[in-house]
């Protein structure tokens, strides 16, 4: 089941078409990927969503009707560009702002202490927000997107500025919400966060969704049918594969021998163990799938050459 849905939505700047034709759905209890270069559309479709603005064309939906104002209060929205009142008390905000998405003074102030002690931030409770790390300022609207506890939560970027302890502290928390849950929207450019945490993904590029499904499935989708083999060697017999395996690397290391294997693309897994073990005994045996970093640029790279040749083709005389 879809908590959110984008159906053919289309928003213009002026001239300048920001989003065209993006339909996406995200599943219930899911973390989804929100991807794509620098203003290929992810932040404004976010801005849809939160109603910041308005689509010329289409529909979002949550469970099934168009977003309303009061759908928006159960959306917990982290922008990139964070922004906290310097000059306030970290506490004293954060229980504004907490009061701002319908909790009470008492459970605001009984949930912050919760999470400041858990991000272990309780001694800044009364100090000046400008006082603060980068870290800490993030730590604090991290908590205070969260508190409310809301069905949908969006993170544009959250481990930007996040030493690997803190951001590996967020990470664990988003993935805790989720399983209580929360459904996430996550928009990063860090390609392994995306293999660590999203179940689903949507690729945009120059306005349009290029790319979208389930990470496991679009990487083995994009595999080259390569594995790689270690083996105990066997020095009366040299390894031999059928014709059209190709041996793209070999080595002999402590004792093991190590080999990168590409099969022809009407060959399985199955096809290659069933030609080594005969001849070897197995010490591990994986494929070897494309990171979603390279399907990240490899689909975006396709995708603009292929819009750049378009642009690029005469009309016909008979147009």
């Amino acid at each position: 089941m879809f908590l959110l849905e984008s159906q053919h939505v289309e928003k213009n700047f002026g001239s300048f078409r920001a989003l065209d034709d993006v339909s996406i759905g995200v599943r219930e209890g899911t973390i989804f990927g929100l991807l794509g270069p620098n203003g290929a559309g992810k932040t404004t479709l976010i801005r849809l969503i939160n109603r910041i603005s308005r689509p010329d064309k289409g529909d979002l939906l949550i469970e099934g009707h168009p977003i309303t104002d009061d759908d928006v209060r159960h959306i917990g929205y982290l922008p990139e560009e964070r922004g906290l009142y310097k000059k306030m008390r970290v506490g004293e905000q954060a229980v504004y702002l907490a009061q701002l998405k319908g909790l009470s003074r008492r459970d605001a102030v009984s949930r912050l202490q919760h999470w400041f002690e858990k991000f272990e931030i309780s001694s800044w409770w009364n100090r000046p927000v400008e006082e603060l790390s980068k870290g800490m300022q993030q730590k604090v609207q991290f908590v205070v997107t969260v508190l409310h506890e809301p069905r949908l939560l969006i993170f544009d970027e959250p481990f930007s500025g996040f030493d690997p302890v803190n951001a590996m502290l967020l990470k664990n928390e988003i993935l805790a919400l989720r399983d209580k849950g929360a459904t996430v929207i996550f928009s990063t450019h860090n390609m392994a966060s995306v293999e660590e945490l999203c179940d689903d993904i949507a690729l945009i590029n120059r306005s349009h969704v290029v790319l979208g499904g389930g990470v496991d499935a679009i990487r083995r989708s994009y595999s080259s049918n390569q594995f790689e083999l270690c083996c105990l060697p066997n020095k009366e017999r040299q390894l031999q594969l059928p014709e059209g395996f190709r041996v793209d690397s070999q080595h002999c290391d402590e004792g093991v021998e190590h080999y990168l294997v590409t099969l022809p693309k009407e060959n399985s897994a199955n096809d290659l163990l069933s030609a080594v073990l005969p001849q070897r005994t197995l010490v591990s045996f994986r494929e070897l799938l494309p990171s979603m970093n390279d399907v990240f640029i490899r689909t975006v790279s396709d995708e603009t050459r292929s819009a750049g040749n378009c642009n690029n083709q005469k009309p016909s005389v008979n147009q």
